[in-house]
């Protein structure tokens, strides 16, 4: 048996909790490899937490500016070169686009570091896959992400998500809420198949656990309602019934709701409240403006229409951003950071990956903010458009 194939089984056949441990044995037997450390990313993405089982707080290393940050950022394999001749590989733990964190991998020398690169780079995904599997056991993986505790709402809030970031040959999307540990009430879903993509960017209203019960009510609604096989705008009228079947107006949840066909570009949208949306094309920033429709939950048997949007063209990027993101004041009640100063933010970012985008963008918000932690929920959505996967 060849030494990934033992990896792989050995990653396959561990106990949830032992992946490390199993991979740290692999990779040392049959790699001779010295130290094997496995990093996540940490709720915020400023941080790669160490996984391990001690009950003291993991190490952590920054997610930007050190080696394990370069190969996190660059989705590419890191080599750092120590002082007595070892070499330290670091690489990218991803699954279909969502970035995990970083695989540390010192070798005894840079030639051996180079001839099985390859395949430890292959380990490193496999790895990947198993702890999302992993997560369904135990919670010494989510637990190694958090570098504070998070409050119950926010709890509840990530649990939602199908993933941060994600991509294939059509599109890449990437997301992020703020504040990471505190978050209230807004949210973003997406699904794929062979033809669609759909997203959602939701935003409920109210504080801690009421919002947060709010949005966890619409979007499991507005899920339910997808899988059965329904249009954004049959899944809007649906989960507005079921919102309003609970609050009776008292409460109501904004959301967009966005249907990318495949194989055109043709995007239909639903805009049911605050979520607004961005278009950069080539280095020109447009609002994309829609019909107002009713947040849902606000009357009884609201209909919803969706709107036909102009067909995407490849190296399209839309952004998706809440209110808590183009409604901030600048300090002393001054200038809302509005549309214009995100549109700024677009095109400043504009040579980033969609997963590294909504992050930045976030980071300049918080400089007009004047504040490291926002008052109020803040949410991007980036979606980038290649275009229609060409026939093989």
């Amino acid at each position: 048996m060849n030494r990934f194939v033992a990896a792989e089984r050995a990653l396959r056949s561990a106990a949830p909790h032992q992946l490390v441990d199993a991979v740290r044995e692999v990779l040392c037997n049959d790699y001779a490899a010295k130290t094997v450390q496995l990093y996540l990313a940490d709720y915020g993405l400023a941080t790669l937490q160490a996984v391990h089982t001690a009950p003291s707080p993991p190490e952590s290393v920054p997610a930007y500016g050190t080696p394990a940050g370069r190969a996190f950022g660059s989705q590419e394999p890191f080599v750092e070169k120590l002082n007595d001749g070892r070499v330290r590989l670091h690489l990218p733990v991803t699954v279909r686009g969502d970035r995990l964190g970083v695989l540390a991998v010192t070798m005894p020398s840079a030639d051996q570091a180079e001839e099985c690169l390859d395949e430890l780079a292959e380990v490193a995904k496999v790895l990947g896959h198993e702890v999302i599997v992993a997560d369904r056991d135990t919670d010494l993986y989510v637990r190694a992400r958090r570098t504070d505790r998070l409050t119950l709402a926010a709890e509840m809030q990530w649990q939602l998500l199908p993933g941060r970031s994600c991509t294939r040959p059509e599109y890449a999307v990437g997301a992020q809420l703020e504040p990471a540990y505190a978050i209230f009430g807004d949210n973003f879903d997406w699904s794929a198949d062979a033809d669609r993509l759909m997203i959602y960017v939701t935003n409920g209203m109210g504080e801690g656990i009421e919002a947060s019960l709010l949005t966890n009510l619409g979007i499991n609604a507005l899920r339910n309602a997808r899988r059965a096989g329904l249009s954004i705008a049959d899944q809007a009228a649906l989960a507005d019934q079921a919102v309003y079947a609970q609050y009776r107006g008292d409460a109501h949840l904004s959301v967009l709701l966005l249907d990318l066909d495949l194989h055109t570009g043709r995007l239909q949208v639903v805009d049911a409240g605050s979520p607004q949306m961005l278009r950069l094309r080539g280095r020109t920033v447009t609002a994309v403006e829609f019909d107002a429709q009713l947040p849902l939950g606000m009357f009884e048997e609201t209909d919803y229409v969706a709107q036909q949007v102009v067909e995407m063209e490849p190296g399209d990027r839309l952004i998706l951003a809440s209110d808590g993101v183009y409604a901030v004041a600048a300090p002393g009640g001054g200038e809302q950071y509005g549309e214009r100063a995100l549109a700024r933010a677009i095109v400043s970012t504009s040579l980033l990956p969609a997963a590294e985008v909504p992050r930045a963008v976030l980071r300049e918000l918080a400089g007009h903010r004047g504040t490291p932690v926002p008052d109020d929920d803040a949410l991007v959505v980036c979606l980038d458009w290649f275009g229609p996967r060409q026939a093989s």
